[in-house]
């Protein structure tokens, strides 16, 4: 079992604190996309909140991949992005908005047990206890009666957690180049899946569409802060903790939609709502706890020595 030193536990938190930002930041996609982006565009959305960002952060950092980092930052470009953004906004479009973050919230449940696989992780009852929580509280906060379900919609829905919760995995199992910091490999991974939307969004809904000032502003702020910024926030958190620790912040998001919702766009809160939001939370400080690195004991002999000094 991984341990880190008592002194590093507040520095630790602290990473985890930051890195929870990314998920409370991508909460305000939807209502970016609902009231600044054009309607019924759902793979060029995803392609410019990728692709650009992409081209910016390689422009800022100038270091390309090489060697076999070449296909490794093509399979998290196409884990991270490329496969989970048009999967997540599939699944928005075929299913009611409840449903598809109810299915989305099941990423940190596989995230355990790909976890378990590929870094040798112990899958314990206490982990799984607060992945299943953290999704009975989302289906609290958007689940509604009339939600009704999509074949098609669910697939896409559940292969987009499990996209993004196996993109999380291996970019801890992998880790990065020396010498490369996270801006960098989260330049790589959204130019590799930007540049696999190019010929979907082509394929799927033509030609761009005309942009109006609003537009353009919905799409710097998605590419910009909502992708660029938030995901070298997420990797870099990634990269200094564990991989299912920063599975389950993902269960901010809804979270921060609802809430979102409500205060920008006068969308109602039932107490039903809060209550899913409280349990959410528990569910999430629940799984910190439950995979945290245990604080290092010191060694008898040594505090012994000290005591008698």
């Amino acid at each position: 079992m991984t341990t880190i030193t008592r002194g590093s536990v507040s520095g630790y938190a602290g990473t985890l604190a930051l890195t929870g930002l990314a998920p409370l930041v991508w909460g305000s996609t939807y209502a970016i996309t609902t009231e600044f982006l054009p309607p019924d565009r759902p793979m060029f959305t995803a392609l410019m909140r990728a692709l650009p960002a992409g081209l910016l952060l390689l422009a800022i950092t100038r270091k390309l991949p090489h060697g076999e980092w070449v296909w490794k930052a093509g399979i998290l470009g196409v884990l991270n992005i490329g496969a989970f953004m048009p999967l997540l906004f599939l699944a928005a479009y075929r299913l009611p908005g409840g449903v598809a973050g109810v299915l989305g919230a099941a990423a940190p449940l596989i995230a355990l047990g790909l976890a378990a696989l590929a870094l040798n992780d112990r899958l314990t009852t206490r982990k799984i206890l607060a992945a299943l929580i953290g999704i009975a509280g989302v289906g609290l906060v958007v689940l509604r009666a009339s939600a009704a379900l999509d074949t098609i919609g669910v697939i896409a829905g559940l292969g987009g957690a499990a996209s993004m919760a196996a993109g999380t995995v291996m970019t801890k199992r992998w880790g990065r180049p020396e010498g490369v910091t996270p801006l960098t490999m989260t330049g790589w991974q959204l130019t590799a899946g930007g540049l696999m939307l190019v010929p979907l969004a082509l394929l799927t809904e033509g030609m761009p569409p005309a942009l109006d000032g609003r537009n353009i502003a919905g799409y710097l702020y998605l590419g910009l802060i909502g992708t660029a910024l938030a995901y070298a926030i997420w990797f870099r958190g990634l990269a200094r903790t564990n991989a299912t620790s920063v599975a389950f912040l993902g269960l901010l998001s809804p979270l921060s939609a609802t809430i979102i919702g409500w205060i920008a766009l006068g969308q109602s809160l039932a107490p039903l709502q809060v209550l899913g939001m409280v349990v959410v939370l528990g569910g999430t400080l629940l799984g910190q706890t439950a995979t945290a690195p245990k604080p290092a004991t010191e060694p008898v002999a040594k505090s012994a020595a000290r005591i008698a000094a």
